[in-house]
C-alpha cells in the first residue's frame, strides 16, 4: 500500500574540491527543497569532492560512510525532515582507488547505499584508473510514506539490466546521481536514457546532474510513461516533483510489461 504523494527535489550544483563549500551549497539547497515541498532531496555523483581532471587528491579526500560528510547530510536530514541522497568519495580497501557511491541518509543515518558498478571507461575517460567498480550484490532501498526509492549512478544509466534489477525491489522511483559529462549529443543521450528506463520500468526516474561546463545539467525528473514532470536547465537550483505510487500501480495494469517479460537478469561473471 503507497501513502500519499512525496516530493522529490533534484539539486543541481557543481561539486569541487572545497568540501566546506560543497556542505554549505547543500545546506542551502536542502533548505530550498525543503521550502518547496520535498521529502526527498537527490544531489549529483562526487558531491562529497571533485576536481577534474582525477588525481590523487581523490584518494586523500575519501571518506568512510561514517565520516564528516555523511555525518553533515544526517545533521540536515534531521534538521529538515528529508532524505538526502548525494555522491560520496568513499574510501576503499586500496589506498590507490576509491569507491564511487550513493549515500541515502535520514535523521538516523545511512538507509541505503549503492556503489557506481559500470565505470566511466568511455568517451575518452578512464575511471577505472582512480575508481574500483562496486560489488554485483542484492540493491539497497529505502522507503518514505509508502514509497519505495533505488539508488544508481551515472554511467550506470547505460546499462537496462541495472534498472531492470531495482524495478525487481518493488522500488517506484529510482535515484540517480549523475556527473554527465558534456560531449556531442550528450545532452539528448541523458534525456533519452532517462525516459528509456522510467518507460521500460514503468516507474519514476530522477537524475541529478552537474552544471556546465563539466556536466549537461539538465536535471530532472520522468514519470512512469516518460514524460519529463519538473527540469533545471544549466543553473544551480532545485526542482521538485511529486511522486504518486498509485501513479505506478495504474500505470502498470494499463502496460503490465514488467509482468509480461520472459527474460529475467543474470549477473556476468
Amino acid at each position: 500500500m503507497t501513502g500519499s504523494p512525496i516530493g522529490v527535489a533534484v539539486a543541481q550544483f557543481a561539486p569541487s574540491a572545497d568540501e566546506s563549500a560543497n556542505l554549505e551549497t547543500i545546506a542551502d539547497l536542502v533548505a530550498r527543497a525543503h521550502g518547496r515541498g520535498a521529502g526527498v532531496v537527490l544531489f549529483p555523483e562526487y558531491s562529497s569532492y571533485f576536481v577534474d581532471p582525477f588525481d590523487a587528491s581523490l584518494a586523500e579526500h575519501a571518506q568512510d560512510l561514517d565520516g564528516p560528510f555523511v555525518t553533515a547530510l544526517t545533521a540536515l536530514a534531521a534538521e529538515f525532515d528529508v532524505h538526502i541522497v548525494a555522491g560520496l568519495v568513499e574510501r576503499a580497501g586500496t589506498s590507490e582507488r576509491v569507491r564511487n557511491t550513493v549515500v541515502a541518509v535520514d535523521a538516523g543515518g545511512v538507509t541505503a547505499r549503492y556503489r557506481k558498478l559500470h565505470l566511466y571507461d568511455a568517451f575518452g575517460q578512464r575511471e577505472s584508473d582512480w575508481v574500483e567498480p562496486g560489488a554485483l550484490e542484492a540493491p539497497e532501498t529505502f522507503e518514505r510514506d509508502g514509497i519505495r526509492f533505488a539508488l544508481m549512478t551515472c554511467y550506470d544509466l547505460r546499462f537496462p539490466e541495472v534498472s531492470r534489477v531495482l524495478a525487481d525491489t518493488g522500488a517506484h522511483v529510482i535515484l540517480v546521481a549523475a556527473e554527465w559529462v558534456r560531449g556531442p549529443l550528450k545532452e539528448d543521450h541523458w534525456r533519452t536514457l532517462l525516459q528509456a528506463r522510467a518507460i521500460e520500468n514503468t516507474l519514476y526516474v530522477a537524475g541529478a546532474d552537474h552544471p556546465p561546463p563539466l556536466g549537461v545539467g539538465h536535471s530532472l525528473v520522468i514519470d512512469p510513461q516518460g514524460v519529463p514532470i519538473v527540469s533545471i536547465g544549466t543553473s544551480t537550483d532545485v526542482a521538485v516533483a511529486f511522486v504518486d505510487g498509485a501513479i505506478v500501480d495504474r500505470v502498470r495494469r494499463v502496460n503490465p510489461a514488467l509482468a509480461l517479460r520472459r527474460y529475467t537478469v543474470v549477473a556476468r561473471d
